[in-house]
């Protein structure tokens, strides 16, 4: 097969014991949250498919880069990969771990460099711009099509195994009408090869569809018109950057760093630079003006014949439910459902600016979370509502009011997440916990205001020793046995 660009497939994922001590150093470290490009650019970075990079771009590497599109010592790479950062003080020379947005550790980097960055086409994240050595302790998870989401050098074993030489990849941010397929076959049967579809499940461009209505038809096409021993459909967490001619060049060595030889590209895309730089890229640009009309993506909330639903998440601070919430979202996106998500934070900023934390004001603070999901569920949209919601007879009003909205009656569930107190502390990375038993902040749920717990939820998880992911599978499995969810 086609060997990685710059000859090497880069590895950043930290393994056993060193993977231990960064994980159990980085409590202890300054910690810089990640834009979702910025994540999306970490998971390639660390799987090999930026390669020969091997970690975020210093100031060398990308004001060459943006200038002449290549990195310092000479190398083409035609988009700079960059880690954005809002301020730099005290951060240069330091090691830093790195968190999503909802503060999930995810890696570590020692600054060597921390620089004041213009951009370029795409490029308008922050001031600052942060390099040195990186390492990353878990990928970030998703929990929609995970059986779809493989490594560059896990697709390359499965790519050599179906025992062609020669490989076409095909990447797209598009659904597929059936006549399509053909085209995109004939370029494999030209070329003698096997056939990797990667389909964009990262950040896409401004009025894209969400990715997974143009995974469910890609599949049905795969099985339907595809030879299944010489094709293998896969999901690409790229943020694309509306370059031009050189993002179809960088998605040129992306592809390559999958394995393939040749790169089909949508149509409008410029072929003609990829082209041009064939012999360093090492893989062969394809037109496809044939498949020059595409099928729109449907409205989710069009179809006919859905039930409306609200899963309810109640449960001590720092419990966990807005990271199974978020789990819960990609897998009901997955099962082709548009999800509003209701977070108590969130819902305090906006919707409930100017509450504070007496009872009334969080009994006002839950009911007004409660009207709004009982409208959403009337139009038979699917609703998650993740808030602390201490109080019992509160709780029981929301139930009472989405319940007289919802054409069904089951369309109610309260889920508890059910971890102790002990552990809740333990996992708050903003110690409210312990300012709280200071004294330093009042009437704190689960130190010195109550959570009274759900008697009968319709579902009670546990967060020790069970995943995210296991816990929004559960639920999955409970709206199905409801008939909620197809």
């Amino acid at each position: 097969m086609t060997a990685p660009y710059g000859g090497k497939l880069v590895n950043l994922v930290a393994q056993g014991e060193e993977r231990s001590g960064l994980a159990r150093r980085a409590s202890e470290l300054v910690s810089l949250q990640l834009t979702p490009r910025a994540l999306c650019d970490l998971e390639l970075l660390a799987t090999g498919a930026f390669s020969p990079l091997d970690r975020f771009m210093g100031k060398a590497d990308a004001e060459r880069v943006a200038a002449e599109m290549r990195l310092a010592g000479g190398t083409l790479f035609p988009i700079a990969i960059t880690l954005p950062a809002d301020r730099i003080e005290g951060i240069e020379g330091r090691e830093v771990a790195l968190r999503t947005a909802h503060n999930n550790l995810v890696g570590w980097m020692k600054v060597e460099e921390a620089y004041e960055w213009r951009g370029d086409a795409g490029d308008r994240e922050g001031r600052f711009r942060l390099s040195g050595p990186l390492r990353v302790l878990d990928l970030p998870q998703h929990p929609d099509f995970p059986t779809l989401r493989r490594t560059p050098s896990e697709v390359r074993r499965l790519l050599a195994a179906m025992g062609r030489t020669n490989v076409v990849a095909f990447q797209t941010r598009r659904a597929i009408r059936s006549g399509h397929a053909e085209s995109i076959q004939d370029a494999a049967r030209e070329t003698k090869a096997s056939l990797l579809i990667q389909i964009v499940a990262g950040m896409i461009a401004p009025g894209d569809a969400a990715h997974h209505a143009r995974v469910r038809a890609w599949q049905q096409q795969v099985e339907q018109q595809f030879d299944p021993s010489h094709t293998l459909l896969n999901l690409l967490p790229l943020a694309t950057r509306a370059a031009g001619a050189r993002e179809a060049l960088w998605h040129a060595i992306v592809q390559r760093n999958f394995g393939a030889s040749h790169f089909l590209m949508e149509p409008g895309e410029a072929c003609e630079l990829s082209n041009l730089h064939r012999a360093e890229v090492g893989i062969q640009a394809m037109p496809c003006d044939a498949m020059a009309h595409w099928e729109e993506e449907r409205s989710e909330a069009a179809v006919d014949g859905r039930k409306g639903f609200c899963i309810w998440f109640t449960g001590l601070p720092s419990s966990g439910k807005s990271t199974i919430a978020q789990a819960l979202i990609g897998m009901l996106m997955e099962h082709g459902r548009q999800v509003t998500v209701l977070d108590g934070d969130v819902v305090r900023t906006h919707l409930s600016k100017g509450l504070g934390f007496s009872r009334e004001d969080r009994d006002t603070n839950i009911l007004r979370i409660g009207f709004v999901a009982s409208e959403i569920v009337r139009h038979q949209g699917a609703v998650i509502c993740a808030a602390v919601s201490p109080y019992r007879h509160t709780r029981d009003q929301a139930r009472a009011m989405v319940a007289s909205h919802a054409p069904n009656p089951d369309a109610f569930i309260e889920v508890f997440v059910d971890t102790p107190a002990e552990e809740c502390q333990r996992r708050d990375v903003k110690g409210y916990y312990a300012q709280a038993r200071e004294g330093k902040i009042k009437g704190f749920t689960g130190v010195d205001d109550p959570y009274e717990a759900p008697l009968a939820p319709e579902i009670r998880l546990s967060t020790t020793g069970t995943t995210a992911a296991q816990n929004a599978e559960r639920i999955v499995e409970f709206l199905q046995a409801r008939g909620l969810l197809g």
